[in-house]
């Protein structure tokens, strides 16, 4: 299977515990898949919400399309997701009883179609972040110690 990951929301996995990660589909109009074919997507402000039987993805900014018409979408759109029924049912579940946040983490091709990995997701407090960039920089300086010893 050939995946092309298009973007990555770094700043998720930093704000947010991942809990589980769901694949959906995206229902997009001609020239914003062209768009985000040329790499014209970011996902770091955006987040998906619960409407009904319905999960959308908001805040997402896809920057229009240069070649295409007058008839070019609002870059930040809501834009539907594609799930399943059940999976749906979990995501608002969670949401609503357990204050889970849902998140976007990638945005990728799978064998043509668009893809978004969406993640339930539960808030970071600020001692958690800290404590994530002090292992972060350990990590580092180990592996300096260990490239300054092996040179």
């Amino acid at each position: 299977m050939s995946i092309k990951i298009i973007d990555s929301n770094k700043k998720a996995y930093f704000d947010y515990f991942i809990e589980d990660t769901y694949e959906a589909g995206i229902a997009l109009v001609g020239c914003e898949v062209k768009s985000i074919r040329q790499g014209h997507i970011n996902l770091k402000d955006s987040f998906c919400v619960v409407k009904g039987n319905e999960v959308y993805l908001m805040n997402a900014h896809i920057k229009p399309y240069e070649k295409g018409s007058y008839f070019n979408p609002d870059s930040k759109r809501s834009r539907k997701l594609l799930l399943h029924r059940r999976e749906i049912d979990k995501l608002r579940g969670a949401v609503t009883q357990k204050s889970y946040t849902i998140v976007p983490t990638k945005i990728y091709f799978r064998q043509g179609l668009v893809k978004v990995e969406i993640a339930l997701a539960k808030g970071k407090e600020l001692h958690d972040k800290r404590k994530a960039t002090a292992d972060k920089e350990a990590k580092r300086e180990i592996q300096r110690a260990i490239k300054q010893y092996n040179a």
